[in-house]
C-alpha cells in the first residue's frame, strides 16, 4: 500500500507494505540480549492440576506463562517515568504514531569530552563531533525521531552479554546536542544511553528529559527512548518514517517494535 504524504512544505511517497523491522525479537527461553546479567526473558506452559497449556503434552491449547525484564532482555522503549518519582507509563507517553525520523551510523570512540561520573580510558563513547559531522546536512524536520546505529554492526548484537562486552553510550556533548536538535524519540542500538555502572547518574537520562534527580518534568513526558535496537546494514542512513509500536503496558517501558519505511520525494 502506497500513499502521498505532506509534511511542512514536502511531499512524499511511502510504502506502507514495506516496512523495516529494527528490533530484536524477545526469543523466549532462546538467544537473546542481556543486562545486568538479569534472568532471560522466559515462557513455561501453565499447569493447574491435570490441565496443562502444551498441546505436545496432551493439552488442548499453548497457554503461557511469559517471565521477562523489557529494560534488559531485548528491544524496549521507556519513557520519563523511567527515571522519576512519578509514576509514568510508556503508554500515555508515546502519543504519535507515525514519526520523521533519521538514521546515522556513528563509531564509538575515546574522547575528552565530559561525562559524569569521569570517563575510563577504555570507555568508548557517541561523540557530539561525530553526531555533528553525520547530521550536517539532514533536514531538521526529519529529527522528531533520531536513530543510532554504532559501527561496528555485528549481528551478536542480537545475543550479546553486556556483562562480557562493554557497550557505548553518550557524552553529555553528545546529549545536550541531541536536545538542542528537538529529537523526542530516540533510539539507539546499545542497552542503555548512560554508561551501565555510572554510580547512579544516569546523566544523559536525565539530560534527554529536562528532570534534575527523580524530579518529574511535564515538558518532557512525552519523549521517549527506544534501546536494544539492531539496525540491518541493508539499510542505508537518511531519512525515514518510524513507526513505533508498544504494547498497552501501563509501565515505564514496554518491548517494542519500531518499524522504519523508506520515503521517495515527490
Amino acid at each position: 500500500m502506497k500513499a502521498k504524504i505532506s509534511f511542512n512544505t514536502l511531499d512524499f511517497e511511502v510504502n506502507f507494505s514495506k516496512g523495516n523491522d529494527i528490533s530484536i525479537p524477545i526469543n523466549f527461553n532462546g538467544e537473546q540480549p542481556n543486562t545486568y546479567g538479569v534472568d532471560i526473558a522466559t515462557s513455561k506452559p501453565y499447569q493447574d492440576g491435570q490441565f496443562i497449556g502444551d498441546t505436545r503434552k496432551g493439552g488442548p491449547c499453548n497457554f503461557e506463562t511469559y517471565s521477562f525484564t523489557p529494560h534488559c532482555n531485548g528491544t524496549h522503549t521507556e519513557c520519563i517515568g523511567h527515571i522519576t518519582n512519578e509514576r509514568v507509563s510508556v503508554l500515555t507517553s508515546l502519543v504519535q504514531e507515525m514519526i520523521p525520523a533519521t538514521l546515522v551510523s556513528v563509531t564509538p570512540m575515546n574522547t575528552t569530552e565530559n561525562y559524569t561520573p569521569d570517563l575510563n580510558k577504555e570507555d568508548l563513547v557517541i561523540t557530539k563531533e561525530d553526531l555533528e559531522l553525520q547530521l550536517k546536512d539532514i533536514n531538521p524536520a526529519f529529527l522528531q525521531g533520531l536513530i543510532i546505529r554504532t559501527i561496528p554492526n555485528l549481528e551478536n548484537k542480537k545475543s550479546r552479554d553486556y556483562m562480557k562486552v562493554s557497550p557505548a553510550f553518550f557524552s553529555i556533548d553528545a546529549m545536550e546536542y541531541i536536545v538542542s536538535l528537538g529529537v523526542v524519540h530516540l533510539l539507539v542500538d546499545t542497552p542503555s544511553v548512560d554508561r551501565l555502572f555510572d554510580d547512579g547518574h544516569l546523566s544523559a537520562h536525565n539530560i534527554f528529559w529536562e528532570t534534575k534527580g527523580k524530579e518529574f518534568n511535564p515538558n518532557t513526558q512525552n519523549k521517549t527512548i527506544t534501546e536494544m535496537i539492531f539496525v540491518p546494514g541493508s539499510l542505508e542512513d537518511g531519512c525515514y518514517l518510524l513507526n513505533l509500536q508498544i504494547p498497552a503496558f501501563v509501565s515505564d517501558a514496554a518491548p517494542s517494535r519500531p518499524i522504519l519505511y523508506k520515503i521517495n520525494e515527490l
